[in-house]
């Protein structure tokens, strides 16, 4: 039940609403797992998970973090215990340590090789890793539903939590060991808690929420950006609680500070800001400064317990080290003219002031964060909307979430826009300007970070942390069945629905969701490639369709992944097609004659990714696909029998 315009009433805890709306949010959340579980045994391993699993692996064997470290540890290492516990076989020669090296990828070639025992043990150790990051989704989903329900009521936490569990990107990365859904999960899990802290400020809550932000920048570094947001939108909040001549405190911070309410707070939402002391006076002005330092104290300590935090997931590797003691990759940390080939990198604090400050994060954080940033200055090769070019595009992410996320979730997004103008007008739309900035700030900090690095546009899953905030945002529609806009609450209804069947209509497929405005993932090629729809999952799709037609003997494969093909049972002969007479450089020999007979398995992102070596291909219709992402030709030798 809803109550005063905005909270969740608290008063009965056992109300048959609450049990109905807890029912199924745990069916919700079990057909989730259920869903996230199945992707996750049929899909083979994708491109970067060959290197998270090892990089897991090391971390238990040596204590240390300096594999994978463009990525922080906590999810390929909690997905790596029972693969640990089940005692695989472990090698390490292949490693390689260096300012710029990157050794994870040999390493899982090597883990493969090792653990391919006839059975494919090795396959088998990647299904049990991406289970273990089953719950993380969960505990995502979960927050959805619990901060949507205390914003906006029950109706709205279910909404929330639907378009999280059918969410296609969130169940395609939510089945790997990447890092995206898990710190998507721990950001919205984190900016809940610090929610709850500015609501009832108390020295327990300011814990949580340092816990909490420790925990997301151990999923993913890009969760920085609370550092800046945070303090912002403390000030927000308790500026925002001055109101004509009053000042506007909760009951816990004048407990903080010493002083009881005269009365008691609304029972709806205790958390609100209550009219409980005048401003005016030297004793209200005393109270203003005292509440200020009181929260300002929480506040600190909030930010240096997720340093804590953060340093204790790395066993306090390198913390503390001497700032000029790092070797940068870099510009921005080297230098410009630091970074000398062959990746010795440099330092531009080296001799200043700035070299003797101890870094207050562990090393390979922040050399993480200094590798990451070497390859978006790299201005690699991106592709958008049938274009390739040398760096990115600021609308890169803009462009992919139109054509990624269902457009029955976009209806929501539009209807959510109109609800809150409606709120603005005096209609109860809305949970305070507070409470929703703190709710989109960090998702749109985020958005802004990830779009302004344009050295390289590929990933859409780089803005996944920003769906849960989104999704519990858009769930303010559902307040329509209180206010009888049945109307409202109808389009609602439909757009879910909408949402729900576009993702399901290609599930297991998820990864390679593209919608209806991109006609499908049939056609997603034309506008995004990479692991927005090819990521080297589908492998053992085409092994089971070889299975399938036994005759088939495959004469080339080329596909997006570090695994050979071999390891999955595919036996290629490996003939590259010849050069055709549309190629910019035919060979006299085989020019105008196109590819030789047989039949060729050939990855979208290889298709269309490799200039005019499959541009024959490019114009052919596939005679079969094995998921989304990898076409089969059958050339024969009369081409007019194809």
């Amino acid at each position: 039940m809803r109550g005063s315009r905005g909270g969740l009433v608290n008063g009965d805890a056992c109300t048959r609403g609450q049990r109905r709306s807890a029912g199924l949010a745990a069916g919700l959340l079990l057909v989730h797992a259920v869903l996230v579980g199945w992707i996750a045994l049929r899909t083979s391993p994708t491109l970067d998970e060959v290197g998270h699993l090892p990089a897991g692996l090391y971390s238990w064997r040596f204590g240390r973090f300096d594999v994978y470290r463009v990525n922080p540890p906590l999810v390929r290492t909690w997905a790596a215990l029972p693969v640990v516990l089940s005692g695989p076989e472990l090698r390490w020669s292949k490693y390689a340590d260096g300012p710029s090296i990157r050794p994870e990828w040999n390493l899982g070639r090597e883990f493969i090789a090792a653990n391919d025992r006839g059975e494919r043990r090795w396959l088998w150790y990647f299904v049990i890793a991406r289970w273990m990051c089953i719950p993380l989704s969960v505990i995502g989903g979960y927050v959805c539903w619990r901060w949507a329900g205390e914003l906006y009521g029950p109706a709205a936490g279910l909404l929330a939590l639907t378009l999280w569990c059918f969410c296609p990107n969130v169940l395609a990365w939510a089945a790997t060991i990447g890092p995206d859904a898990g710190a998507a999960a721990m950001g919205v899990a984190a900016a809940y808690l610090y929610w709850r802290w500015l609501r009832e400020p108390t020295w327990a809550g300011a814990v949580a929420a340092g816990a909490g932000l420790g925990l997301a920048l151990l999923t993913k570094t890009t969760w920085i950006v609370l550092f800046a947001v945070w303090p912002v939108l403390w000030v927000l909040w308790w500026s925002g609680g001055r109101k004509g001549s009053g000042v506007v405190f909760g009951e816990s911070v004048l407990h903080v500070v010493g002083r009881r309410p005269k009365t008691t707070p609304d029972p709806v939402d205790l958390g609100r800001a209550t009219q409980l002391t005048n401003a005016t006076g030297t004793n209200g002005m005393n109270s203003v400064l005292r509440a200020w330092l009181a929260t300002g104290g929480q506040l600190a300590v909030v930010l240096l317990g997720a340093v804590y935090v953060l340093n204790l997931g790395y066993g306090f590797e390198g913390s503390f080290k001497p700032l000029g003691q790092y070797t940068f990759v870099s510009r921005t940390l080297a230098g410009e003219d630091s970074v000398p080939d062959g990746g010795m990198g440099g330092n531009r604090f080296t001799g200043t002031w700035l070299g003797a400050v101890p870094v207050p994060v562990p090393e390979n954080f922040l050399r993480g964060i200094d590798l990451q940033k070497s390859d978006f200055e790299e201005t690699k090769r991106s592709f958008l909307w049938g274009h390739w070019k040398q760096g990115g595009w600021w609308y890169y992410y803009l462009v992919a979430a139109l054509l990624k996320v269902p457009l029955g979730t976009w209806v929501l997004g539009a209807m959510a826009v109109g609800c809150t103008l409606s709120a603005w007008g005096g209609r109860g739309y809305g949970a305070g300007w507070r409470s929703e900035w703190t709710l989109l700030l960090p998702a749109l900090a985020v958005f802004v970070l990830v779009s302004s690095q344009t050295g390289f546009s590929r990933y859409f899953r780089y803005v996944l942390p920003c769906f849960p905030f989104v999704y519990i945002w858009i769930s303010k529609v559902v307040c329509s069945v209180q206010w009888k806009d049945w109307w409202i609450a109808g389009l609602a209804g439909a757009a879910l629905l909408w949402s729900v069947g576009s993702s399901l209509c290609i599930y297991p497929h998820s990864l390679s969701y593209f919608n209806e405005l991109a006609g499908g993932p049939r056609h997603g090629h034309r506008y995004l490639l990479d692991a927005n729809i090819d990521w080297g999952q589908d492998l053992g799709y085409l092994k089971r369709w070889l299975d399938a037609n036994p005759d088939v003997s495959l004469v080339h494969l080329d596909w997006l992944g570090f695994i050979p093909a071999k390891h999955f049972g595919i036996e290629v002969a490996d003939r590259p097609p010849r050069r055709g007479a549309d190629e910019r450089s035919p060979s006299t020999a085989d020019a105008g004659r196109g590819p030789e007979p047989g039949w060729y398995a050939i990855s979208v992102h290889r298709l269309f990714d490799a200039g005019d070596r499959y541009r024959a291909f490019q114009q052919r219709q596939p005679t079969a696909t094995a998921g989304y992402s990898i076409y089969i030709y059958h050339v024969k030798s009369d081409p007019q029998q194809e």
